[in-house]
């Protein structure tokens, strides 16, 4: 308790405790896992097939299957952690994700792995969700946009780090495939015993009018002399979350929110799920270079989009970060006869940017929404952006056999167009917001 005439930190100033450095490794090994967990079904796809006796049609169906997941586990986790809390999903979902990603080693047939693949997206649906929420409410302001940005950097690390385990088992015999993809249940159960000592999010508890439970959490991991969240202002409306996602009130920031993660991830996974075959359909002669020098941006573009979160308006790095991804995009659909190296350089720039404006799905999307609708909005929008991916990598290999590359490339440079004009036109900014002021 602060001494007798002390002025109390507000609960967003709070200085930097070793707690939130817990916060933060807890929340990086899920999203690792995440990342891991999505990157790492190309290349255990291609070694599959035969066993598995994989068409392109289901190709397609197991590569965007942990999307399709994800869209109902986002849409659900985002009302039942608005209303229930942050803690009673973020404590267990690596267990249930550890489980199900050992199960994958004894899959026998297609529809079996495409059970466990939907599955496994919908726990990382919930972990999208909770991650990001719980997180961005215990970071203090100032450095909110750098240790969210963490996020993005865990996410490409484990995303890289499937593509080299990948490449790495791949020569290990037949059921190389099965070792790959069960190695996904390393992560979880490493995180798991730090995400069950964590507690409830202080500002999820003053939503909603346990205030003295708020106060105990802070005094107890963040400072006695931290004051506790402001309670709400307004009790929450009668009306469902969703539809006040949808109300006058939030119906903008909610459509930028859906708009800008769709329209970012749609090439993000269609490309980085196939590169290595989207390489080779370009002639690209060594497809494992070209798609080492990919998954390599896409760790390095995440760690630049961490430096430069923080020096920059989050609505110029947004709509900035459009531009030059649909613009290198583009220049690899009209070039005449480019060269190797060309080809691999613009696919570089495509991804090293695209990463580092992904920083922005775990700093702006927090910051679009007030703590009573946070989890629900983030959840939408990783919904919404969920049903694009997916649709995507389910059609990105049909369309390249059907139609050629060229074809699905410049449909990628209209999604990046459209998500760029859209946040032009309605996207907030959000740099210096206060998480419990949100309005």
């Amino acid at each position: 308790m602060s001494q007798p005439g002390e002025v109390a930190v507000p609960y967003d100033e709070a200085p930097l405790r070793p707690f939130h450095v817990r916060v933060a490794v807890a929340s990086f090994g899920g999203v690792f896992s995440d990342g891991f967990g999505l990157g790492i079904v190309g290349i255990a796809l291609a070694q599959a097939t035969s066993q598995l006796q994989l068409t392109p049609l289901w190709l397609g169906l197991l590569g965007g299957a942990s999307l399709a997941g994800l869209f109902l586990g986002a849409l659900l986790t985002g009302p039942f952690a608005d209303r229930w809390g942050r803690r009673p999903v973020f404590a267990y979902n690596m267990l249930l994700l550890a489980l199900c990603a050992g199960l994958q080693f004894f899959a026998t047939s297609a529809p079996q792995l495409l059970l466990l693949r939907l599955l496994i997206g919908f726990l990382l649906g919930t972990d999208y969700v909770v991650s990001k929420a719980l997180l961005s409410e215990f970071t203090p302001g100032a450095l909110r946009g750098r240790v969210m940005s963490t996020l993005s950097v865990a996410w490409a690390g484990g995303y890289t780090c499937a593509y080299f385990v990948g490449y790495s088992l791949s020569g290990s015999g037949d059921e190389a495939w099965r070792w790959m993809l069960a190695c996904g249940a390393i992560p979880c159960l490493l995180i798991l015993p730090l995400r069950l000592t964590l507690p409830e999010s202080p500002l999820w508890l003053a939503a909603h009018g346990r205030h003295e439970q708020a106060l105990r959490v802070v005094r107890r991991y963040v400072g006695r002399n931290v004051a506790a969240p402001l309670p709400a202002l307004t009790p929450p409306p009668n009306a469902s979350r969703w539809a006040q996602l949808l109300s006058p009130r939030w119906r903008r920031r909610t459509l930028v929110a859906c708009a800008f993660f769709t329209c970012q991830v749609i090439p993000y996974f269609a490309v980085g799920t196939f590169v290595t075959q989207v390489l080779a359909a370009l002639n690209v002669g060594n497809s494992f270079v070209g798609g080492f020098a990919y998954n390599l941006s896409l760790l390095s573009g995440a760690v630049l989009g961490l430096l430069v979160v923080d020096r920059m308006p989050r609505r110029t790095f947004l709509v900035g970060s459009f531009g030059i991804t649909a613009a290198a995009m583009l220049w690899l659909v009209i070039a005449t006869n480019p060269t190797p190296t060309t080809i691999v350089v613009l696919f570089v720039i495509f991804a090293g940017v695209l990463s580092a404006a992904s920083n922005l799905v775990y700093v702006y999307l927090p910051e679009l929404f007030p703590t009573s609708l946070r989890a629900s909005g983030i959840g939408l929008a990783i919904a919404a952006s969920r049903v694009g991916s997916a649709v995507s990598t389910f059609l990105l290999p049909v369309v390249v056999s059907r139609h050629g590359v060229h074809v699905a490339l410049g449909a990628c440079v209209a999604v990046l167009a459209c998500g760029g004009l859209i946040c032009h036109l309605w996207a907030p900014e959000t740099r210096h917001c206060k998480l419990d002021t949100v309005e």
